[in-house]
């Protein structure tokens, strides 16, 4: 049962004839955040008394004799200007409890009417290895779909991957005139990577040199515009003045931006220039842009050798992608690449033309959205299709195949223009009624406020980062496990397993439980800390909780069994059992919002639950059999609770620590 849930059905019910629809005032009650008010607490007395012209106190008393809770809930009390608190009685949360025991899903009950939802999760580049970029989209993407479907939801996880655009190009053209043969025999994709950033950085070289004069008057008529708006003296109107120095305040902010800019193309371009055989390679290699675009176009129109390439390089970087997989413990329903929708391109350009949602613009096919003041660009004047025809024919198709009530892209907050357009354009094609989310996030900075990277400006691959997570996982494990009393517990081939578990867990978890849309500073030391909302803290009270089962030689099941009750006589024990009854509407939470971070939340207030009551209940020394029991079951339904929360995040728990 969702307690919420079920205390704002009964809200509603209440508030009939009083106001208009109900669903913005019951969505102001809440948990308590003091339990000397209650355990929940209903705070729309006074906006609703203020429009009705009445007082709030009369407004709350008129509702809670309206209110029927009383079967699980002690009589609400209004307080103070209308607040209406409420207690859960007692003896009905242990009834609870014990129901949740006795239940395999913990006594959270699945989605009355189940969705159908295809969630779009991780999509790397097949071309290049995966790196700390990835980490987000694939974490987040996969929480959501566990949650999802622990909830009865039906949920296709879709890898959309990126194995047919430009970056196959360069790799193309990379192997037919700078391949080392011998480094691609014995690592392939290695030396497809190293193609890759060859081909992309000589790229850029040429690119650079054409925008550098460019870049360099726009930032020298910038300058000269902030220095006209600081000469200008005040006109000595207040309003005018305030503009004018905002004004001034944007022009220098552009102004930075583009000297900014400037300095770090000088400086890619002269490490290019120093280094001899980069800058040879430059000089001989000057129309490798249109070389590059040229391999690409190749491919898409089914050139038998540049096709012979791409299928010899897909394997392997796939198998490669795979094993960051499989360490993630991260899979998919289907992995459906943008290689898969090439056939129907055309087809969709077509029907958009034909139906007047697209119209050709300068010799490109175009869909102008209203609010925006850019198109989006379906088909180029060479003939060269977009992302966004590539997004269209994934739409229908989802549709066609899956018949889904929503789609979910887990991308990062910098495609948002074009996910706007995406679904604007996917509107007017006829999908009104199917939900399209961009599920937004921030960008993993390194402790200078900056994407991280390695020393060396590098983008940190991913492979390296679970490697360094595990690796100081396994300092951690090895030092507990030295400090114990009695020695050493675990063996050298048990601490490696736990330091992947416990590794991989806090690397998840340290993204996990952030705001979605937030940045967030990268720390090794701060995600393995003992202490805080991290995965090894939850990882040790669970561990912690099962070593009370072992030291007692209690069989959890058998207890569970036994019929024993459960009796919550310390407020501590009250706190815990009201904690772990709140599963339900944490989960309903994340879901609603697609936002894991509220499950993290939970978790880490089980945990911190937990510990008070260890530390004020005595367990295996409990006073009496009866209350032994109790606060044992207690403990199981804490452990149960917290390896499934930390499933849900794609989190594996181990027994020791």
């Amino acid at each position: 049962m969702n307690i919420l849930a079920e205390l704002q059905n009964r809200f509603r019910a209440s508030l009939a004839g009083i106001g208009d629809d109900p669903t913005e005032l019951v969505a102001m009650v809440r948990p308590s955040q003091d339990p000397k008010f209650g355990d929940y607490q209903a705070n729309f007395a006074m906006p609703l008394g203020k429009r009705l012209g009445r007082p709030p106190r009369d407004v709350a008393a008129e509702i809670v004799a309206k209110l029927s809770v009383d079967d699980f809930c002690d009589p609400p009390q209004v307080e103070g200007p209308g607040f209406i608190n409420l207690r859960l009685k007692t003896s009905w949360l242990a009834a609870a409890v014990e129901r949740a025991l006795a239940s395999d899903r913990l006594g959270i009950e699945p989605a009355a009417v189940p969705r159908t939802y295809v969630v779009d999760y991780s999509a790397p580049n097949v071309a290049k290895p995966m790196h700390v970029g990835h980490i987000r989209s694939t974490v987040i993407g996969d929480s959501l779909k566990r949650t999802l479907r622990f909830l009865g939801h039906r949920v296709i996880a879709d890898n959309h991957i990126g194995d047919w655009g430009t970056q196959f190009g360069m790799i193309i053209y990379g192997y037919k005139h700078f391949l080392d043969r011998a480094a691609y025999q014995s690592k392939a994709v290695e030396e497809l990577g190293r193609l890759y950033r060859l081909v992309n950085r000589l790229v850029g070289y040429h690119e650079g040199q054409e925008t550098l004069p460019k870049l360099r008057e726009q930032l020298s008529a910038q300058r000269a515009e902030v220095a006209k708006a600081a000469k200008t003296p005040p006109l000595g109107d207040k309003g005018a003045d305030k503009n004018a120095a905002k004004a001034l305040r944007r022009a220098e902010s552009i102004s930075k931006e583009l000297a900014s800019s400037l300095a770090a193309l000088e400086t890619s371009l002269a490490e290019v220039d120093r280094d001899p055989a980069l800058s040879a390679l430059a000089r001989r290699h000057p129309e490798i842009a249109r070389a590059v675009l040229a391999e690409t176009a190749k491919l898409h129109q089914g050139d038998p050798e540049n096709l012979r390439l791409w299928r010899e390089f897909l394997p392997p970087c796939l198998a490669d992608i795979e094993r960051i997989y499989l360490r993630l413990g991260v899979t998919f329903d289907y992995t459906l690449g943008e290689s898969f929708y090439h056939d129907r391109l055309e087809s969709v350009v077509d029907d958009l033309l034909r139906s007047g949602i697209a119209r050709v613009s300068d010799g490109a096919a175009c869909v102008f959205l209203a609010g925006q003041t850019t198109p989006l660009i379906i088909r180029k004047q060479d003939g060269a299709f977009l992302y966004g025809t590539t997004d269209l024919a994934t739409i229908e198709y989802r549709v066609q195949t899956w018949s889904p009530d929503a789609i979910l892209y887990v991308v990062d907050h910098r495609q948002s223009l074009h996910f706007e357009q995406l679904f604007a354009a996917a509107r007017a094609w006829g999908y009104k009624d199917l939900e399209l989310q961009h599920i937004s996030f921030g960008t993993v900075l390194g402790d200078d406020g900056r994407p991280f990277k390695t020393r060396s400006g590098d983008t940190v691959g991913l492979g390296g980062l679970l490697d360094e997570a595990v690796r100081r996982a396994h300092q951690v494990v090895s030092q507990g496990d030295d400090a114990k009393p009695g020695g050493a517990e675990i063996s050298p081939e048990r601490r490696q397993q736990i330091a992947e578990v416990v590794g991989i867990g806090a690397l998840k978890y340290a993204d996990l439980a952030q705001n979605r849309t937030s940045d967030y500073m990268f720390s090794y030391d701060r995600m393995l800390a003992m202490n805080g909302n991290t995965a090894t803290y939850m990882q040790y009270a669970y561990a912690r909780v099962l070593s009370i089962f072992s030291k007692g030689e209690v069989d959890a099941g058998a207890l569970r069994a036994s019929g024993a009750g459960v009796d919550l006589a310390h407020p501590v024990e009250r706190a815990l059992a009201l904690s772990l009854l709140q599963f339900s509407e944490a989960l309903d939470q994340a879901v609603a919002e697609y936002r894991p971070n509220f499950l993290t939340a939970y978790l880490f207030e089980v945990a911190n639950r937990y510990s008070s009551f260890f530390e004020q209940c005595p367990v295996l020394k409990a006073p009496s059999e009866a209350s032994r029991a109790s606060r044992l079951l207690l403990c199981d339904l804490t452990a149960r609770t917290l390896r499934q929360g930390l499933e849900l995040l794609g989190i594996q728990v181990v027994d020791k620590m």
